[in-house]
């Protein structure tokens, strides 16, 4: 198996799309014509809440697959329903994995060493049973977090090149708050500087033949004005970048995540992609019973409005 970055660029220009649909569902947005689904009604609260998951999902992905070669499920909102949200979690990734899209899960792992290893296998790697090998989720690339030092990344880093995964680390998040950390002063650079700057030290043995490591960073494209400075850190890291539509990110703010040839970024849409038919256009055009027309469309726009940047 290739490189997991090369893997990724290959997605990219056979989409012609470098957007990522986050997969998180807020289960008061899914619309009703999915909650009532015979196979769905009439179950436990917590695997009906599951299976309207899924199905919500699976939608989504047969919508997406013509126009974008990316998902992100953010495994909170599958926990928020026990075991049986899991179970949700990993189907959606079967099942996109079978549409072939890349699958980003966004995990944000980060721990001791004996602990990572056990995340990394979970996500990224195997698990023996006895004689037998298994994969748990089989997603191609994870979020990490960095807090715990390198130690606790290096088990993600082995597992990523023992199976031609991908990381994106916490480098500089998307959240109003971050700097309250982020971006205080260590010795002369903001703290997020410095891990940037780890980042790309991490990422130096994983680079793939179209030069671009399997080590990324998390990018928020809400402080645009720290961007540029960043991809000069991290130029062969791929930044993975939250914060575009309904966190007020536009085209214009992601224009430096990018390298001179185009790539180097993938920019991440999820609520304002989703639960397009709640927002303006598409709300006054379908209403929640055009919701697919509306996810569709938006896909569509944001895929232009990046390319117009580009």
């Amino acid at each position: 198996m290739e490189n997991f970055a090369d893997r990724l660029i290959a997605t990219i220009r056979s989409k012609n799309s470098c957007v990522v649909v986050g997969l998180d569902p807020y289960f008061k947005l899914i619309p009703d014509t999915v909650k009532q689904k015979p196979i769905i009604s009439h179950k436990p609260s917590l695997e009906y809440a599951a299976r309207v998951i899924l199905e919500f999902n699976l939608q989504v992905i047969d919508l997406i697959t013509p126009h974008v070669g990316i998902v992100k499920p953010q495994i909170a909102f599958y926990e928020l329903y026990g075991w049986w949200g899991v179970w949700a979690y990993a189907e959606t990734i079967k099942y996109a994995k079978h549409k072939g899209l890349i699958v980003i899960g966004d995990v944000k792992r980060g721990d001791v060493p004996s602990t990572a290893e056990a995340y990394a296998e979970a996500h990224i790697g195997e698990v023996r049973i006895d004689d037998i090998i298994e994969t748990a989720f089989a997603t191609d690339a994870i979020t990490v977090n960095p807090y715990l030092g390198t130690d606790s990344l290096l088990p993600f880093i082995q597992t990523a090149k023992k199976h031609n995964k991908g990381i994106f680390v916490l480098v500089k998040t998307s959240n109003p708050l971050s700097g309250e950390f982020q971006d205080l002063m260590c010795g002369g650079r903001k703290l997020h500087e410095i891990i940037a700057q780890k980042t790309h030290e991490w990422g130096r043995d994983l680079i793939g033949k179209e030069g671009y490591s399997a080590v990324g960073a998390v990018v928020g494209a809400t402080y645009s004005h720290e961007i540029e400075l960043l991809r000069e850190i991290m130029p062969s890291a791929y930044f993975l970048v939250p914060g575009y539509g309904a966190q007020g990110a536009t085209a214009k703010d992601i224009k430096y995540c990018f390298n001179p040839d185009g790539l180097g970024a993938i920019i991440n849409a999820s609520r304002s992609i989703l639960y397009a038919y709640n927002t303006s256009p598409w709300k006054e055009k379908y209403g929640v019973t055009g919701w697919k027309d509306a996810t569709r469309e938006a896909v569509i726009k944001m895929n232009e409005e990046i390319r117009n940047i580009l």
